[in-house]
């Protein structure tokens, strides 16, 4: 949350930023262990975030190795300047293609950081997400 926090749109000029999302798998629960920060590779634009591979790949794969393979992949997440966040037609055109392609057939969780509340969204293998109640 401290990192969601961090990156809150608040003025007219702040870009929208985003992360991976990395933690630990207990049967059908998460635990987010850590959200990524946005690299100086990233797209960074108002209305606009494309996460680069470089430095959060790294990232994930450090800490795979280092956890024995607990920590691992969980989703991403990114803001919008708005204050109760909804996904745009982007954002569910690239869960559904991360979902698609992941090797271990998990949900991809996916968290869009307003103003005010989270919209969170499990994207499972198959494309079509189940949205959970916004967090304010």
């Amino acid at each position: 949350m401290e990192t969601f926090c961090q990156h809150i749109q608040i003025r007219d000029v702040d870009c929208e930023a985003g992360g991976l999302l990395l933690g630990s798998v207990h049967g059908t629960h998460m635990l987010i262990e850590q959200a990524t920060v946005p690299t100086a590779w990233d797209k960074r634009f108002r209305y606009l975030f494309e996460r680069m591979p470089f430095g959060h790949e790294a990232i994930a794969q450090s800490r795979w190795t280092t956890s024995q393979g607990t920590v691992r992949y969980l989703g991403e997440w990114h803001t919008h300047p708005e204050d109760h966040p909804h996904p745009s037609g982007l954002d569910r055109t690239e869960w559904k293609r991360l979902s698609t392609k992941r090797r271990d057939k998990r949900p991809t969780l996916a968290v869009i950081v307003g103003r005010k509340s989270l919209y969170v969204e499990l994207v499972p293998n198959s494309g079509h997400g189940l949205v959970l109640t916004p967090v304010e």
